[in-house]
């Protein structure tokens, strides 16, 4: 069985676990709406349900923008740059190694937090799931200013699967995401780190004396070692 000694980092900003937690809880409320909408059950009623739809989607959005903004301006942008390098090797890692105890073939590290599995899937939500899913709930709720836009052309139909195929799509990747964070060195440590900003990486992966927690939480000790 594969063992090595595990460091804990600072891994995860205070902005990118808020993120995480409320893009999740909007989409929680996204779907629970969205599916009452479509008929397949009774919580609110149907026009609570598309009030309150149409409110958290627009909340989605604006919070999305300030996603976009916050890793271009802090340059967290180049954790989602796509690479095929090792690809094939985490895809047999997930599939087939993990079961045998062998390594991840790119563990994490401050640097690069997503293996390029994360990256092309991150990356493909963000650029193409995401938007689409948006531009279509945008056009569902001015479906009544088509007409004066000059949009009588498309339609509702194409449109209202388009977004139905997105929302089963996030839902699909939530029920991915959920079981990959079972798949580290314990069965909650990935879902402990997006609640601490602390995780646990294999020891000589870049860490900095500053992200030690026995260095962080003890200030007296770094002064006393440096005098």
């Amino acid at each position: 069985m594969y063992s090595i000694k595990m460091v804990t980092t600072y891994l995860y900003t205070r902005y990118e676990r808020f993120w995480h937690w409320l893009q999740m809880a909007l989409i929680f409320l996204l779907l629970i709406t969205g599916f009452e909408i479509h008929g397949v059950y009774t919580l609110m009623g149907f026009e609570e349900a598309v009030e309150v739809h149409n409110f958290v989607g627009i909340a989605w959005l604006i919070a999305f923008a300030f996603f976009v903004f916050w890793i271009f301006t802090t340059g967290e942008w180049k954790q989602y740059v796509p690479t095929t390098k090792k690809l094939f090797e985490v895809i047999h890692y997930y599939g087939i190694g993990i079961f045998k105890g062998e390594p991840h073939p790119v563990p994490k590290r401050k640097g690069a937090k997503h293996n390029p599995l994360q990256r092309l899937t991150y990356l493909s939500l963000a650029t193409m799931l995401l938007p689409i899913q948006m531009v279509t709930g945008i056009f569902y709720w001015t479906y009544n200013s088509w007409e004066a836009w000059g949009l009588g052309f498309i339609s509702l139909k194409i449109v209202a699967l388009i977004h139905l195929a997105g929302a089963f799509s996030i839902l699909t990747f939530i029920v991915v995401h959920v079981y990959m964070t079972t798949t580290g060195h314990s069965i909650f440590a990935h879902i402990k780190a997006m609640i601490t900003g602390w995780e646990e990486i294999e020891e000589g992966e870049e860490v900095e004396d500053w992200e030690k927690p026995s260095l962080r939480e003890c200030p007296e000790t770094v002064s006393a070692e440096k005098g």
